[in-house]
């Protein structure tokens, strides 16, 4: 499903009038009748029920108007409380602002937040609460009566339905402006809007519904919306059924070089996703040190001992092993239980950290396969991103927002702030494929990209994303592109949390749960053998 920004939003409106003489009057009148529609049948409402309808006076107010009109004619008792006084409200807002005043509907204004407590009976005493406050071009805090406003209805026990966006939410980052109502339901117009499907914006915005408000086809198809919300078809659309005439090497051998002391249940678990993701063999190349741990830990997965440095961890001295080592294979995961040295926690490019920095550098510049970059490995290329976009090979990053945070050169909370925009920059950056793990994890390319809608808090615990990250590398080796194995592993990864939390719960679930689910719900996508 296609998502939009706010200025992506807005173009289309200004194209719909300009290339196909849709006029803004239309496309309002259908919004409203849209969102009156989803009022009275998510909140079941009856004849004669009370509906407190706020409105700005913007578009995003005439929304509320047209709404009003539709609720009253079908028997509601509806009233209007307005930001502005009738007058003041211009353009096609103002049109229904007095169609409104004209057939008798109940209007009332709130101009300071004084105003608020003349009108608390009617407001408590409502059923349902249309928030119609502000929309889309919302783009600093919110402050005076909206704020005012916005906290009194969060205060009540009403469910609100919130036209467009939740008013005080940014439409294309999901980020609180100073405060955002609460709702429960949000009539979002044409097609969801970024901030709707992101965090904190998803918490805000409750069930999200689109409002279908005559925007030709045509245009919508043929616009160049470059995000995405990734659903079932998505990642059908990208797996496909096997043949029988198979064999292991068909679908690819995996090698993952990570493992330290300490850490060799996230290399494990990194080749297990890969296995688990279809993939004919996974190989670990670990530090000599603990290989004889990694034999015993596995079955499956074949393991290969590498020259490691003092700290116990894989360097430059095992560049000579390891490029033999990459010949045959298919795709390549590099970081999961790396080892994070005292020079890389310090942030010193000297002894171990370099070592580290530089066998990643020398693995990357010669490796043809395409690569996965976790963890570690990722903190290893603190201040040397740039190379990324010299390597042969196609590369998938999987950062978490504070691994993001150590490539862009900023802190955790502008990550956050900005998860979109963050992993678009850093593909740009990089000219990779970058997966921002997290609550609605983005798949982000220089182009675009995808938000996934799967997973749950159950699966912050301690290698999940070792798992995600061999299961990219075992989609890869199948032949799949970064993008696709990106999309097809993220979604996957998060629907096996999601069926173990609706069986268990979420609290106690680890990572090695994720592994017996996965083989099920990816046969699901990809259909019985031919």
């Amino acid at each position: 499903m296609k998502l939009v920004s706010a200025n992506e939003m807005r173009s289309l409106d200004r194209r719909a009038a300009r290339d196909y003489g849709v006029r803004g009057l239309v496309l309002m009148e259908n919004a409203g009748r849209g969102v009156a529609d989803i009022v009275a049948r998510q909140c079941e409402l009856e004849k004669g029920s009370r509906v407190s309808i706020i409105a700005g006076k913007g578009n995003n107010g005439g929304d509320g108007f047209v709404c009003a009109r539709y609720l009253k004619n079908s028997g509601f008792n509806v009233t209007v409380f307005s930001t502005a006084r009738p007058g003041v409200i211009k353009g096609d807002a103002g049109v229904n602002s007095r169609i409104w005043q004209r057939m008798g509907g109940g209007l009332e204004t709130i101009l300071r937040p004084g105003d608020i407590k003349k009108h608390y009976s009617k407001f408590i005493h409502s059923t349902v609460i249309v928030d119609g406050l502000l929309g889309t071009g919302l783009s600093s805090n919110v402050r005076g009566v909206y704020a005012a406003l916005i906290e009194f209805i969060n205060g009540l026990s009403i469910p609100v339905v919130a036209i467009d966006v939740p008013s005080g939410l940014d439409a294309t980052t999901g980020r609180v402006l100073g405060s955002a109502v609460k709702a429960r339901v949000t009539a979002t117009m044409a097609l969801p809007k970024i901030g709707l499907v992101v965090y904190p914006g998803r918490d805000f915005s409750g069930h999200v519904e689109v409002v279908d408000i005559g925007m030709p086809s045509e245009l919508i198809d043929g616009a160049d919306l470059r995000w995405n919300l990734i659903d079932d078809g998505e990642v059908r659309k990208r797996l496909g059924p096997r043949k029988r005439d198979t064999h292991k090497g068909t679908y690819g051998h995996v090698l993952v070089l990570g493992g330290s002391p300490g850490k060799t249940g996230a290399a494990y678990m990194a080749a297990m996703g890969a296995l688990r993701a279809g993939a004919g063999l996974a190989t670990l190349g670990v530090p000599e040190s603990v290989h004889t741990a990694m034999e015993a830990k596995s079955v499956e997965v074949m393991t290969y001992p590498l020259s490691e440095t003092d700290e116990k961890t894989l360097g430059e001295c095992s560049w000579g092993q390891t490029l033999k080592l990459i010949e045959g294979k298919a795709a390549l995961v590099v970081g999961p239980g790396f080892g994070r040295s005292a020079g890389m926690a310090a942030g010193m490019a000297t002894g171990t950290a370099a070592s580290m920095a530089g066998f990643l550098e020398k693995v990357l510049k010669r490796c043809k396969v395409p690569v996965v970059i976790d963890a570690d490995g990722l903190n290893a290329l603190e201040g040397r991103i740039s190379i990324l976009k010299k390597v042969r090979a196609s590369c998938v990053l999987t950062p978490h927002p504070g691994e993001m945070a150590t490539l862009l050169g900023v802190g955790p909370k502008d990550v956050q702030a900005d998860r979109v925009g963050s992993a678009r920059t850093l593909a740009k950056k990089t000219g990779s494929t970058v997966v921002l793990k997290g609550a609605a994890t983005v798949i982000a390319t220089p182009e675009g990209g995808f938000v996934n809608p799967t997973g749950n808090p159950g699966m912050a615990t301690a290698g999940t994303g070792d798992v995600l990250s061999g299961m990219i590398g075992g989609l890869l080796a199948q032949g799949l592109s970064p993008v696709d194995a990106a999309v097809a592993g993220v979604y996957i990864h998060g629907l096996a949390g999601d069926r173990i939390a609706e069986e268990r719960g979420e609290i106690g679930m680890v990572a090695t749960d994720l592994l017996e689910r996965i083989p099920g719900i990816l046969n699901s996508f990809a259909g019985p053998t031919l």
